[in-house]
């Protein structure tokens, strides 16, 4: 008898490990390609906020997918204008309108958007000690970017909140300090 409890007490514990380990593998958001660089034409890449432009000949990873998001997702605070002639670019990807830099509005990662699932959905950044509810209205294409449809800028990374000017104003980080952070996000409950 004991023997059989013995093997049955082993599978188990193999089959739990297998399961934990699916369920990290699960949790991975890999690299899905790269594109390469396009040096961008004359005043075709708007550097406001400190924005990158795509360099000709780099090659930038892209992804369509972002890390599963839990009650305290980890992700990187960025600043961007949602404005016309702002670093966004057109208009927002949710509601095709540009937003004001004093409204908490933010663009999510390719994986996180979900095809639009977010749209208008507020999430909760917190950050510096303080919390922020801010509206989702566009994407951070991490798919796609070096083009003139993403103002010649690279592709986001899989994790990032890029975020008007108020969201940072509300967690309260100093202005000499904007552009990149590491925050915890959550679905509005």
């Amino acid at each position: 008898m004991k023997v059989f409890s013995m093997k049955n007490s082993v599978l188990l514990l193999i089959v739990l490990l297998l399961t934990y380990s699916l369920d990290i593998e699960a949790q991975q958001c890999r690299p899905s390609g790269q594109i390469r660089g396009r040096k961008p034409p004359p005043n075709q890449c708007n550097q406001e906020n400190d924005s990158d432009c795509c360099k000709d000949g780099k090659y930038y990873t892209t992804y369509k997918c972002s890390p599963q998001v839990t009650s305290h997702t980890k992700a990187f605070l960025t600043l961007n204008s949602f404005e016309a002639g702002g670093d966004g670019g057109g208009p927002s990807e949710c509601d095709k309108q540009y937003h004001s830099d004093d409204t908490p509005v933010v663009a999510l990662s390719t994986g996180w958007f979900n095809h639009k699932s977010r749209c208008h959905n507020n999430i909760t950044i917190t950050a510096n000690g303080r919390s922020v509810a801010a509206m989702v209205v566009d994407e951070c294409d991490s798919t796609m970017g070096c083009d003139e449809v993403h103002d010649y800028q690279p592709p986001c990374d899989k994790n990032i909140v890029d975020a008007s000017k108020a969201v940072w104003k509300a967690l309260g980080v100093p202005e000499d300090n904007w552009g990149w952070l590491e925050i915890t996000w959550t679905d509005h409950a």
